[in-house]
């Protein structure tokens, strides 16, 4: 698959009017989806979990008598039943299914219990005794950072509570400040926080014959989860069949293999039984893989015309008791600050920390987030220094297309240009900027976000994404794919380029996908990668049907086959045409049955350093947002009224999927911006439930004016780009930023609470802000 796919079809007839609902929509919304915990099985038994509640303690003994003899018990597994260490990468395996010696964090799972219901397996949990000796906790950067205390992890090959410590250096940053007119350094904390799916995790495994295995599970990523599966139940991955039925969200909590997967998993290969194992909201919270806690500290330099000229960036993550995805989330935290700016001088040193915290993970921007919330406050704080306009500080020095950052990340398309204009605009903020009546304020920011990594967790050469399309003689087509649909409309958008190729109405199309049994290999559903690789992968697959179609239809209309018009149901000529069935029908009479398989492999990464490869896309997506909000001076409570967000997504596919995806990205923000964090007093979670936790309701959500913007991008699917991630990331500065024109105060700490609005308008510093942490050697990436 080549990057000319993006230009065919200029005169599309599906793609871009979003005249068709979702073709899985109605069954989502009547109730009709069936989700991983409404599946019932002939004899299935119930798990449950048993978790610590220490945040650091040596497991001494563990006696499971008497839940083994409470009747309706079937079986109890411990840490040593199945102790095979798994993780998301390869180069960061330190999770069991189950503890093992160890417990690392309040809530990490113990024992699993299968019985014959949810009730017993709960009692029976309440009644096992774990006897612990509780070690010393590493509850905060600080700690992590501290040589003198224990690594919770003092079996891994380099022990120590850094998991990844990075530092790259591009350009020439001093002499970058010596040509400054202003340089000034500021220091950001940025929050912990969690997804919140609707659906809760989830997993039901079911034994087959000849010692195979079936697991449907609620995940994003089936195909890492079935490796991860096989290879620590030691099984064939070929004898294992696993199947993702409809998923009620992610927002990337459901990337990774949890206890819920591997538990069942045994359980049932031991019981030769079904057992289904469903997460309650507060295992969840514990399960977490959310947002990491970060601390930034930058120093930034900037001309009196607002030219940005070094930027050094130093950023701790309190990354909790398990590598997840951490070893990329370091690298993460600063690859992508050469964008969306032409920045030719930069260097970051990023930590990734192991704490006794439950793990943090991948969330919606993974790694991104939290520092482009400290450039685009802290590119604010300085125009206003300069009494410049930030808009057209922005606006300025926007990296073009082609071209290539200073540390290798390829742009080849952008309309940030646009997005700036259309938020200026449509909020009118470069009129009403410093001139709304006081406790009113606008603000602006800007991001940059992937359509994808170049590389895959395993490194190999095989395709990123694979689809097989199987057309029946009665003229429905059969898509096939190993995508993870997660609510943000990947099946659709597969049956959109699909029918857009064949010249047919989406509802024709049939999707089938996240089953290992039947659908060829993707790599799942993050990083913004599914419309990019997946999209070109179905594209790949519809040519080639496209091209069989065309040659015997072309017979049959006595005409040339690229002379045919593929659409509205129809195979075209210059004088006649033919219905699709009967055109399909022809084509299989002349070349037997049609089906065809299509791949997408991303370009090779230019290796201009080492790592170099981590953060390069295929693409980047690029956003604009404007905020305006209220800010009642007397009770420090902040009020977003209304947000502009503009997003350069390439084509549009799906109109209001893509404003969808928007809205949800901004009302994730205005929430991390306002209410969300995960707080901890000695390692309990404090906030473990809807209730503690607080996420924006209908009347917290402001409105919204999602803005689609197009710049076709040429190696896109019709030029389309990512729109499930991006969004997010410029909606927070914007709103710190709009604070600040309200009533002159800078929030740097997110959530912007009452109190901590109320401290900074008294002049004091925000509670519970520790500050950075010492500052360690400089030297090269490691």
């Amino acid at each position: 698959m080549g990057p000319e796919h993006s230009h065919v079809g200029a005169d599309a007839d599906v793609i871009g009017t979003g005249g068709l609902g979702k073709i899985d929509g109605i069954a989502k919304i009547t109730g009709a989806a069936i989700f991983t915990d409404d599946i019932q099985l002939p004899r299935m038994a119930h798990a449950k979990l048993l978790r610590s509640p220490h945040p650091h303690a040596r497991i001494l003994s563990i006696d499971t008598a008497a839940a083994l003899a409470l009747p309706g018990v079937l079986a109890v597994m411990t840490g040593r039943d199945l102790p095979t260490k798994h993780g998301a990468i390869p180069v960061a395996q330190d999770e069991t299914a189950l503890a093992l010696n160890r417990v690392r964090y309040i809530g990490e799972p113990v024992v699993a219990v299968a019985a014959r219901t949810e009730a017993i397996a709960h009692a029976a949990v309440r009644i096992i005794r774990v006897v612990y000796e509780p070690l010393e906790a590493i509850m905060s950067i600080e700690d992590a950072l501290d040589p003198d205390l224990p690594p919770i992890h003092p079996d891994a090959r380099r022990p120590s509570n850094v998991l990844r410590r990075v530092h790259q250096h591009h350009g020439d940053v001093d002499a970058g400040f010596e040509a400054a007119d202003l340089v000034t350094e500021g220091t950001y904390n940025y929050p912990g926080s969690t997804h919140v799916p609707l659906e809760t995790h989830a997993a039901v495994a079911q034994p087959l014959p000849e010692g195979r295995l079936k697991l449907w599970t609620s995940t994003q990523n089936p195909h890492y989860v079935h490796k991860t599966v096989a290879r620590v139940l030691g099984m064939p991955e070929a004898d294992i069949r696993l199947i993702k039925p409809d998923v009620g969200a992610g927002y990337g909590g459901k990337c990774e293999t949890f206890a819920s997967d591997l538990c069942a998993s045994w359980l049932a290969r031991k019981l030769d039984r079904p057992v289904k194992l469903t997460l309650e909201r507060e295992e969840v919270f514990y399960t977490h893989r959310g947002r990491h806690p970060t601390r930034m500290w930058i120093k930034m330099g900037m001309k009196a015309d607002g030219t940005i000229t070094a930027v050094d960036f130093k950023a701790w993550a309190d990354g909790g008791a398990a590598a997840s995805f951490g070893v990329v989330t370091a690298y993460y935290l600063g690859v992508f600050l050469a964008l969306p700016y032409t920045i030719e001088n930069f260097r970051f040193t990023a930590m990734r920390l192991y704490t006794n915290h439950p793990p943090c993970g991948p969330k919606r921007g993974h790694g991104a987030l939290q520092p482009r919330f400290a450039v685009e406050v802290h590119i604010d704080k300085m125009a206003v220094a300069l009494d410049l306009d930030p808009a057209e500080v922005r606006s300025g020095q926007l990296a073009p297309a082609p071209s290539t950052s200073v540390n290798g990340l390829h742009v080849t398309s952008t309309a940030l240009d646009r997005c700036l204009e259309e938020v200026v605009l449509a909020s009118g903020y470069s009129a009403r900027r410093g001139r709304l009546p006081h406790g009113r304020g606008v603000g602006i920011a800007t991001s940059v976000y992937m359509c994808g990594a170049l590389h895959g967790v395993y490194p190999d050469d095989l395709p990123h994404s694979g689809v097989q399309i199987q057309i029946d003689r009665s003229g429905r087509v059969t898509i096939f794919s190993g995508t993870a649909d997660v609510g943000q409309g990947s099946n659709h958008m597969l049956a959109t380029l699909v029918s857009e190729r064949l010249g047919i109405t989406p509802n024709l199309c049939r999707v089938v996908e996240g089953d290992t049994d039947l659908c060829p290999v993707d790599l799942g559903s993050y990083s913004s990668r599914v419309t990019f690789m997946a999209g070109n992968a179905a594209i790949d697959a519809a040519d080639k049907l496209r091209a069989r179609i065309a040659t015997t239809a072309a017979i049959a209309l006595d005409t040339d086959p690229e002379a045919l018009r593929f659409r509205d149901g129809s195979i075209s000529g210059a004088m006649r045409s033919l219905p699709w069935i009967e055109a399909v029908q022809l084509a299989e009479a002349a070349t037997g049955t049609l089906g065809a398989t299509g791949s997408y492999r991303p370009p090779k990464a230019r290796k201009a350093f080492r790592r170099s490869p981590i953060g390069p896309s295929p693409a980047y997506s690029f956003t604009a947002a404007a905020a305006e909000v209220q800010v009642d001076t007397d009770s420090g409570i902040v009020v977003v009224d209304r947000v502009w967000c503009a997003h350069d997504l390439g084509r549009v596919l799906h109109p209001q999927i893509a404003e969808g995806q928007i809205e949800g990205s901004v009302y994730m923000g205005v929430g991390e911006a306002l209410l969300e964090e995960q707080q901890y007093d000695g390692g309990q979670m404090r906030t473990p439930s809807i209730l503690e936790y607080r996420i924006p309701t209908v009347y917290d959500t402001p409105a919204i004016d999602a803005i689609l913007v197009e710049s076709h991008d040429p190696g896109g699917p019709y030029g389309a780009k990512e729109v499930g991630e991006g969004p997010q990331l410029p909606v927070v500065p914007a709103i710190a930023n709009a604070i600040f024109d309200a009533v002159g105060v800078r929030m740097d700490h997110p959530p912007f609470s009452p109190d901590k609005v109320l401290r900074a308008l008294q002049g004091r510093p925000p509670l519970g802000v520790p500050p950075l942490p010492p500052d360690g050697p400089t030297r090269r990436e490691s």
